[in-house]
């Protein structure tokens, strides 16, 4: 490759300054109109027989490019054209699903065998979570704006003030990196709500089956070192450093996870992860760090990745800060966790009962009530930061790990909401027909049976293929000019 080439490539995307938060946000807002117009069509439409993969692309994949493209300076009107049709759907009645059987109705209060749920055993119990579709769409469509980001970045019709920004900024792939450490904190919580006695295991065992599968990302990190400068790929040194890459990053989060789990078993994890943000912006302000990542020559290897080794800290800050919402939205309650947290402090000598059941029905209104106050606190804290500190990918800085906490919160309530909308259950108490005494109360669910669309559940089924096929096309064909870009 001709050193020409890779200096025009490199400053291809280096000195951006980015956007704004809002004009991000209206982007973004794309993907919930797309989902409201299909939920409408698969709410009120008989589905589109063999072409309904197509349609569904159509809906789904193609207005998030046109976001990031064609509409980038005017995506509010994206937005509309899909959400006209939408209203004009929502005047036709729902299709009818049909009226499930007594037993269907009662799937949730009943197991397999016959008996209550009261009546099987917690360890039997902890192995069951709800699927949540809206966390499905949300990781799905997160997956496809940071693909087709990475595949748009090299052409002109991209605008600028999209891509990364230099040091300082706000742009949507800046904002992508940081949802996608936020949504593996989000899924990362399963383990410990299906059973909130991992955090007590022993941690060496815990760090050996985490570095273990952590081992397959970390060599593609590696492999992806070695093709980058076997290549001579243009590459941003800025991003992470000279050898680090994001790969290195996603790789030792869970591995961090896993060291403060005592602190978690302890402390409100939302808590916690907001204080290791702080700590990490007191290093950056006070500590002289901030100086060291700007100014510091790259003449050894440690220094030469500086950027990757200083933003692990706030990566880490933001993984678990998506930890924390996990915990919030994939059990039945908000409050589950805590209740659990609380249970195994007080230990087996409080001789309570634990009738804490993750498979139960969500309660919804709840789960929305607490992201909207989660919501309105992080972009409350994000305005009052960036009063003084700006907005920082290259140091994970505070500004920034409050704007992707804001940024996904909101957007994982915009999701759930529009199911709701769309595929309203309510739930009611009814006493247990096992239970002589009639004490004893159970949850009813009834309404349709929301799901996420076909095309997303593939994608996110297979989203780490689909990144790593983008990533090493990306790295192997330098040739076509794509330019890394996460």
């Amino acid at each position: 490759m001709s050193s020409d080439y890779k200096a025009s490539k490199e400053a291809f995307v280096s000195g951006m300054t980015g956007s704004t938060v809002f004009h991000i946000n209206m982007i973004s807002g794309v993907a919930l109109s797309s989902i409201a117009l299909h939920s409408a069509l698969r709410s009120r439409v008989q589905a589109f027989g063999s072409a309904y993969l197509l349609a569904e692309f159509g809906i789904l994949v193609i207005p998030l490019l046109l976001s990031m493209t064609l509409f980038a300076e005017a995506p509010g009107a994206l937005s509309l054209l899909l959400l006209v049709p939408t209203l004009v759907l929502l005047l036709l009645p729902p299709l009818e699903r049909g009226t499930p059987l007594p037993a269907e109705s009662r799937d949730e209060l009943v197991s397999p065998g016959g008996r209550s749920r009261a009546e099987i055993p917690s360890k039997q119990l902890s192995q069951s979570l709800r699927p949540l579709p809206a966390l499905t769409t949300y990781r799905a469509h997160m997956m496809l704006m940071t693909i087709l980001s990475i595949l748009a970045v090299d052409f002109p019709v991209f605008p600028r003030v999209l891509a990364k920004c230099e040091t300082y900024g706000v742009s949507l792939m800046d904002i992508g990196v940081g949802s996608f450490v936020f949504s593996q904190g989000v899924v990362s919580a399963i383990p410990i709500i299906k059973d909130i006695s991992y955090l007590q295991a022993p941690i060496i065992p815990k760090l050996k089956s985490v570095s273990r599968k952590m081992i397959p990302i970390i060599a593609l990190g590696v492999l992806r070192v070695v093709l980058v400068k076997g290549t001579e790929y243009p590459e941003h040194v800025t991003e992470y450093g000279v050898h680090w890459n994001f790969f290195l990053t996603l790789a030792l989060l869970p591995i961090i996870e896993v060291l403060i789990h005592p602190v978690i078993l302890r402390i409100p994890v939302g808590l916690l992860g907001l204080w290791i943000g702080v700590l990490h912006q007191f290093a950056l302000s006070s500590g002289g760090m901030k100086d060291f990542l700007l100014n510091a020559p790259r003449n050894n290897i440690i220094v030469a990745n500086k950027e990757g080794l200083l933003s692990l800290l706030g990566y880490a800050s933001i993984h678990i800060l998506g930890l924390s919402l996990g915990t919030v939205i994939l059990p039945p309650s908000p409050s589950f966790f805590r209740k659990q947290q609380q249970l195994l402090l007080d230990g087996p000598s409080a001789q309570r009962p634990n009738k804490l059941d993750p498979s139960a029905p969500r309660q919804n209104a709840k789960i929305v009530i607490e992201l909207m106050s989660y919501s309105v606190v992080w972009w409350m804290l994000l305005a009052f930061t960036r009063l003084g500190i700006d907005v920082s990918r290259r140091m994970a800085n505070i500004s920034y790990i409050l704007w992707v906490a804001a940024y996904n919160t909101s957007f994982i309530l915009g999701y759930i909401l529009l199911d709701m909308v769309f595929f309203p259950t309510r739930t009611s108490k009814i006493r247990d027909p096992t239970d002589p005494s009639g004490k004893r109360l159970l949850i009813e669910e009834k309404g349709p049976k929301s799901s996420a669309p076909t095309l997303l559940e593939a994608i996110n089924k297979n989203a780490l293929i689909m990144f790593l096929l983008v990533r090493l096309a990306n790295t192997i064909s330098p040739a076509f000019g794509v330019l890394t870009s996460i």
